[in-house]
């Protein structure tokens, strides 16, 4: 079995190159070469795409001494006798080289001002992250990381690509985690760290870094992270989206965060007026119904409510308003969805979970709840015949005597 000669190891601008297809598949589609400068998935970079011979790479896979390229079309035999040419998508494998780069930079940055490890990184289609040895992480040290790298960004610090042997090699950010010759990735006076991915020659052409969103990952903490050509779209649609709301409140750009703020807390004003209307309308609702409804002996008083609410939301509302009435009891439902609510006031005697669950079970229905407050769904056929059983069961209960 041949290996492959990686030749991104020493040249991550290579864009084209020639090389013999010493095996490929059964069905001609994956192909091994005697050299490649096609990048596998690995490390968390996305493998390359481009074209051998014409046809397209869909896939890069490492094969350990070998690297396979998954074309879209079958090798024709004809293209075997002689070299392949090779062409590598450059505007896919530049943006990796920025983001690759760009990741080695910030965590050398979280490393040197706080003593925060990268765990682990995951290169994206359109943004990456890296993970922190660490719970959580004020904005204050975001924007500070976010600043500094981007100063690196501006002095061009040299990128040089180097192998040392691992039982010797030193000063590198994160201990090998096998032996023998190691590629090491450095970033002068800054990071040493071993690493098989592709890379820009300077920092400089790492571009813009724009640090994003940050959350919480059971023991660590996950930054969002774009460079270059990609902070410069994701900063451009986000003016764009920021100009949109400014145009809809009419008002500058710098002024939106607080209006919406402002607006915001507007918002929740209303709602909860709305809210304590709504609960003073249907108490007025309730008390015309309940005064309706004649008591039974025990004085509990019945109220069926059907499809007199559009969700189950203002059911509940119109239920809740009757558990402060004596003796009030509430059967409503909902025909779609086909569902089913019971309340009681604690003075009625009735348990409505009880009595809804067991009524339930006698149509093919489900649900359950508190003594207070129950609901359910039941299939739509049988609506009918839950009312029927439910107001049996609550009337019947009703007239218990107290203990049956």
């Amino acid at each position: 079995m041949t290996s492959t000669e990686r030749l991104y190891y020493t040249d991550s601008y290579r864009r084209e190159f020639d090389a013999r297809a010493v095996e490929r598949s059964d069905d001609r589609c994956r192909v091994y070469l005697d050299a490649t400068a096609f990048y596998p998935t690995s490390g968390g970079q996305p493998h390359d795409l481009g074209t051998i011979a014409g046809i397209p790479v869909v896939d890069v896979v490492d094969e350990g001494d070998r690297v396979a390229h998954v074309l879209a079309d079958p090798l024709p035999d004809d293209r075997l006798a002689g070299p392949l040419h090779g062409v590598i998508d450059w505007a896919r494998r530049f943006d990796h080289m920025q983001q690759h780069t760009g990741q080695h930079l910030l965590s050398a940055v979280f490393e040197d001002l706080f003593h925060y490890h990268t765990v682990s990184v995951h290169f994206g289609a359109a943004s990456s992250t890296l993970d922190l040895d660490r719970e959580s992480l004020d904005a204050g040290a975001v924007s500070r990381v976010e600043r500094a790298a981007n100063l690196m960004v501006a002095e061009d610090r040299p990128v040089t690509v180097d192998f040392e042997d691992a039982a010797t090699a030193t000063g590198l950010r994160k201990p090998p985690d096998r032996g023998g010759t190691l590629r090491v990735v450095s970033i002068r006076d800054l990071d040493k760290s071993a690493c098989g991915g592709t890379h820009v020659a300077g920092t400089g052409e790492i571009g813009a870094i724009l640090l994003r969103r940050v959350e919480h990952i059971r023991k660590t903490t996950r930054v969002e992270f774009v460079c270059g050509a990609r902070a410069i779209a994701r900063a451009r649609a986000d003016f764009e989206a920021l100009s949109g709301a400014a145009a809809t409140l009419s008002a500058a750009v710098d002024d939106v965060p607080g209006l919406v703020v402002s607006q915001a807390e507007q918002l929740r004003s209303a709602h909860q007026a709305l809210r304590r209307a709504e609960r003073e309308l249907a108490t007025v609702r309730l008390r015309a119904l309940y005064d309706a409804a004649t008591p039974t002996a025990t004085g509990v008083r019945l109220v069926e409510l059907r499809s007199v609410a559009a969700t189950m939301d203002e059911l509940r509302v119109l239920a809740q308003a009757a558990l402060d009435l004596p003796g009030a009891v509430v059967a409503a439902s909902l025909a779609d969805p086909s569902s089913v609510l019971v309340a009681a006031a604690a003075d009625s005697g009735i348990d409505a979970g009880r009595v809804l669950k067991d009524v339930l079970a006698r149509v093919g229905g489900r649900g359950g709840g508190s003594p207070r407050l129950a609901q359910g769904s039941v299939p739509p056929e049988r609506i009918t015949e839950l009312h029927a059983r439910l107001a049996e069961a609550l009337i019947g209960r009703a007239g218990a005597a107290p203990g049956e």
